[in-house]
């Protein structure tokens, strides 16, 4: 058999490429933090020129026919090389999934570890491996806590005792949760007509057909439901909603906070109204905490809100990067799909799994950091809205999803211009209208320091206004 290597693999016979990776992996572990702050924007003389690879095959929406790169060459920790030399913060978590950035020494370990005991990467979702049933049982756990044991849970159908671990993506959660709703609905409310999914405006549960129904998307393709989309806490008008469709709700669906609409956070008494209307409806409630879940202390961020959903859905930073795999945690008495009516072939993935249950203990050993670092970032970043109200309207969010909220457009897509060119990666949220923000999700990595430096780079900027 012949001889794999990377210079193969990557069609580059001259090696630039892997001595390029080489150097930046050298590079960012053996500078200390503080060496790598001070260096943030700069060029990494240290790393070798490479050439790019080649974007021209992508689709239009991800760079087909732009120049390539620079794009990521190596990462370690809250920061990455880029292919032109480049080293940058990463104030996102990659795509909002590096739950402990980039190459965690623990979780790499745990890696290791699990390959040495014989842990398979993937395997037939009819022969579940401990490491999936461990994490189906520690979802269950974590979501009954101060409430009942997992045995007492186990014995009551109305509990959040059930999980549905073989699916790769959020967006396959999703589609299982509203695919249990309508058969939930037709068995025990279809006399009351079309159901009717009740939803925050700006909503974001997926790329399935059915969850980009909800918000607005394929209105040719479907029929026989309904659609409400409500102002996020705003109580007036989700009551009328409620009182306006009645029994004919199957479900209301939030976001905790709606990263897709500029980090709106959804307040807790808003989720128990939400609560209230749908117990008294009979209407199922599902919590997408695929970009909260594992961001906060009580590791499912509903939990802050004293009450118990139908669903809640997880994903993105539950493997902390390493392989995709989401889970659909809900009351055993909706489990009425079919083995195979929501699934994905590699979401039985054991080594996942065991990193999983890695990355949700790193969770629970520095809950109490978390929160800490979370408050002191989230109110560092309201203060820049007080010295800037010319510039910023709000800060949105909470903890490490936190957001500025710009008066203008313009302004909002000038500092992220500014930002990365300056070597932190932010995002903006400016294509839909009336939208000006830029968002941040720290990897939980974050501390004072690198918070106070990124901070004080957002005050220069706004200082300074380059962009103008």
């Amino acid at each position: 058999m012949p001889k794999l290597t990377f210079d193969g693999l990557m069609n580059d016979s001259s090696g630039q490429i892997g001595r390029a990776l080489e150097a930046a992996c050298a590079f960012l572990k053996g500078a200390p933090k503080a060496d790598l702050l001070r260096q943030v924007g700069a060029t990494i003389e240290s790393v070798p020129q490479a050439p790019h690879a080649d974007k021209r095959w992508f689709q239009k929406s991800f760079g087909r026919g732009t120049p390539a790169g620079p794009d990521l060459v190596s990462g370690l920790g809250l920061f990455y090389v880029t292919e032109d030399r480049r080293l940058y913060l990463d104030c996102t978590a990659g795509h909002y999934q590096m739950t402990w950035g980039y190459a965690h020494p623990a979780l790499v370990a745990l890696v290791r570890d699990g390959q040495k005991r014989g842990i398979v990467w993937d395997n037939h979702s009819n022969i579940p491996s401990g490491p999936v049933k461990r994490l189906s049982a520690k979802l269950v756990e974590i979501a009954n806590a101060g409430k009942r044991s997992p045995d007492e849970a186990q014995n009551d159908a109305n509990s959040l005792n059930t999980v549905l671990l073989g699916v790769c993506t959020g967006t396959v959660a999703c589609a299982a949760a509203l695919k249990m709703s309508l058969v939930h609905y037709w068995q025990e409310k279809a006399s009351a007509g079309a159901p009717v999914f009740v939803v925050l405006d700006g909503n974001y549960h997926g790329t399935d057909f059915l969850a980009q129904r909800l918000r607005g998307m394929w209105p040719q393709v479907f029929a026989g439901f309904e659609v409400a989309a409500v102002q996020p806490n705003d109580g007036g008008e989700l009551e009328a909603t409620f009182k306006r469709y009645g029994e004919r709700i199957a479900a209301f669906w939030a976001e905790p906070i709606m990263m897709n609409r500029e980090a709106i956070l959804v307040r807790a008494d808003y989720v128990r109204l939400a609560r209230q209307l749908c117990d008294r409806t009979g209407a199922l409630m599902a919590i997408d905490e695929i970009q909260t879940g594992f961001w906060y202390p009580e590791v499912m961020m509903y939990r802050q809100y004293d009450i118990e959903p139908d669903f809640v859905v997880l994903g993105k930073g539950m493997t902390a990067g390493f392989h995709p795999l989401s889970a659909l945690l809900y009351r055993g008495k909706l489990d009425r799909l079919e083995q195979y009516d929501a699934i994905s072939t590699n979401g039985n993935a054991s080594l996942a799994a065991y990193v999983g249950l890695g990355c949700t203990a790193l969770v629970e050993k520095n809950a109490r950091r978390i929160g800490t670092i979370g408050r002191y970032y989230h109110k560092k970043m309201a203060g820049l809205c007080e010295e800037f109200p010319d510039l910023l309207q709000e800060v949105r969010g909470l903890g490490h999803l936190t957001a500025l909220k710009f008066h203008r457009r313009e302004d909002a897509l000038g500092f992220h211009r500014s930002a990365v060119q300056r070597g932190l990666w932010v995002r903006a949220h400016a294509y839909h209208e009336g939208h000006s923000a830029v968002l941040t999700k720290f990897a939980l990595l974050l501390d004072r320091e690198v918070a106070d430096f990124a901070i004080g780079v957002f005050r220069q900027l706004l200082q300074d206004r380059p962009w103008r």
